[in-house]
């Protein structure tokens, strides 16, 4: 299928030609390193607001400064949770998600419990996706990070089915952090999986327009990226 003629039904995934090539408008506009500085999330911010990102994706600590800076801006703050690792109790995630909404998010990529899926533990991935789904309870929209660089084959289709299966709103390649980033084959497996049903989202190692077109060509409905200016002025 050519680029930019792919149609989902699902509305985070509608893309029409004028939104792709406006491909800010599905840039997920990304600090999430651990030295991140305040001017570092304002400048962020300016950057979303200048470019019309479709959010900017902060640390937990950085929600409450990020959505006072893009009040009334109409770009969304996402923030992250059980990250990098996913291990954490799905208590904390959960604790995680209430807090990052009380504080002004809107969307929460949460990591799985890469361990657990790898067991074949289904149940417990489940329900620890199921209850950070509940928690954000229709206030903010759910990423589900399944990092596909540390499954097989087998393993990323279980991830999706689950995702798809816990109530999540779309299913994410990668942290960034780990072994490697987004991968052209794992955004076409993870869109055949999913269908219309859940966005895709394609994060790690994205840094120029033309990786992003990849990756929009094989599915993905969202770019998450700390490039998304050099992206958009290429």
């Amino acid at each position: 299928m050519a680029f930019g003629e792919r149609r989902c039904t699902y509305p985070e995934c509608i893309l029409s030609l004028k939104e792709i090539m406006d491909i800010a408008k599905i840039i997920d506009h990304t600090a999430l390193k651990p030295d991140a500085t305040k001017n570092k999330i304002i400048q962020l911010t300016r950057e979303a607001k200048r470019y019309g990102f479709a959010s900017v994706c902060v640390n937990p600590a950085w929600v409450k400064l990020a959505a006072r800076e893009l009040n009334n801006s109409g770009v969304n703050v996402c923030t992250v949770i059980g990250f990098p690792l996913g291990a954490n109790t799905t208590e904390t995630k959960v604790f995680e998600t209430v807090d990052a909404i009380k504080n002004g998010a809107v969307e929460v990529d949460m990591v799985i419990n890469i361990g657990e899926l790898k067991d074949k533990n289904d149940v417990y991935v489940e329900k620890d996706i199921k209850s950070v789904v509940k928690a954000a309870a229709g206030k903010a929209v759910v990423k589900i990070i399944i990092e596909t660089c540390l499954l097989n084959q087998e393993e990323k289709v279980r991830a999706c089915k689950i995702a798809s299966k816990s109530g999540a709103d779309f299913v994410k390649t990668s942290t960034g952090f780990s072994s490697s980033g987004a991968r052209v084959e794992d955004v076409k497996l993870m869109r055949s999986i999913v269908g219309n049903d859940l966005g895709v989202k394609a994060a790690g190692g994205i840094h120029t327009r033309e990786e992003a077109v990849e990756m929009v060509e094989a599915g993905a409905s969202r770019i998450g990226t700390s490039s998304g200016v050099a992206i958009v002025e290429d």
